[in-house]
């Protein structure tokens, strides 16, 4: 059944409302869930002063213990240094810096003397090159004050927020879509799955719903994996061996990166459908920056969606 994809002379109406209903949503909620980041992260920041000595005496074997903290030091320099910068400044494995950074260990199979020697090279560029209108204590030879590391902490935890601000406000929006529905569901007599209640989404009971939820798949090659789906809901009416319907919550604060991965949801419903057939139902629940290009590339490749400033559309899915 089809809701929006078959209705283009909708479209244009639909986009500038749901650009109006995002911006609205971005200027009242955004910096507050920014602010609140940053306050986590400064906590954080302070934290990682500690074990650094207030950044005098940054040790190999405390980056061997502590190393999630190398995204931290690589904001307290002068200019704050890229991944890749510091792996060629300090001359270290690329492995290293991988692994201490996307998955907060150290190499599990990295020789210890190498390991010692490439923490010792980090430590060495981070201290030369710390920024001194920060860390204002560096230059007398103390630690500081309290007020000084408090401050030196919220810079560099700003500077780390602002690296990452795209997925702050991307999950505190996802958060938000999710709970839109969550709300809407309820008010339509569903109610959200229990933890164990069901062992996938093909046995859960009807009229109940779930929201990230692992949906096994196999793909070309023959493995299967996990594909995660935001939200899942199985209606009330659903007879037993009926597909429950699959969402993928999409957000966006501006047109152009919409349309960069715009093929992302046609390579997840491929996936799905070569698994599980044709009649397996995947849709789009979207709020903010989608225009014609996009819809129009999904509605091409047989996606629906429903937008969140109409959320009441979920009625024509049957729910």
């Amino acid at each position: 059944m089809n809701v929006n994809r078959d209705k283009p002379d909708l479209w244009k109406v639909d986009i500038a409302k749901s650009v109006e209903f995002y911006n609205n949503w971005f200027i009242k909620f955004a910096p507050k869930a920014f602010r609140e980041t940053r306050i986590k992260t400064t906590k954080q920041v302070e934290e990682a002063l500690q074990w650094t000595e207030n950044l005098t005496n940054i040790r190999p074997e405390t980056l061997q213990r502590y190393p999630s903290v190398l995204p931290m030091l690589r904001m307290t320099t002068c200019p704050p240094i890229a991944r890749d910068r510091l792996i060629g400044l300090a001359g270290v494995s690329p492995n290293l810096v991988t692994n201490m950074e996307i998955y907060e260990r150290i190499p599990p199979r990295m020789d210890k003397q190498d390991l010692l020697e490439n923490l010792q090279k980090v430590s060495v560029i981070i201290e030369k090159m710390a920024d001194p209108d920060i860390f204002v204590w560096k230059e007398r030879g103390d630690k500081g004050t309290e007020e000084e590391i408090h401050r030196a902490s919220t810079v560099v935890a700003d500077r780390l927020c602002g690296v990452v601000a795209g997925p702050i406000i991307r999950n505190a929006q996802k958060q938000r879509q999710l709970a839109a529905m969550k709300a809407w569901l309820e008010a339509n007599s569903y109610r959200e799955l229990k933890p164990g209640e069901a062992e996938g989404f093909l046995s859960m009971p009807p009229g109940t719903f779930s929201f990230h939820f692992n949906v096994p798949i196999t793909l070309d090659n023959g493995r299967n994996v996990n594909l995660p789906i935001d939200a899942v809901i199985m209606r009330k009416d659903a007879k037993e061996g009926s597909f429950p319907v699959l969402f993928e919550a999409k957000s966006a604060g501006d047109f152009t990166n919409t349309n960069k991965r715009r093929k992302e949801e046609v390579i997840k419903k491929q996936q799905l459908r070569k698994t599980y057939g044709e009649n397996i139902n995947f849709y789009l629940f979207l709020c903010g920056y989608f225009d014609s290009g996009y819809l129009g590339y999904e509605a091409a490749e047989g996606i629906d969606w429903v937008w969140e400033h109409r959320i009441d559309d979920l009625t024509q899915l049957n729910f």
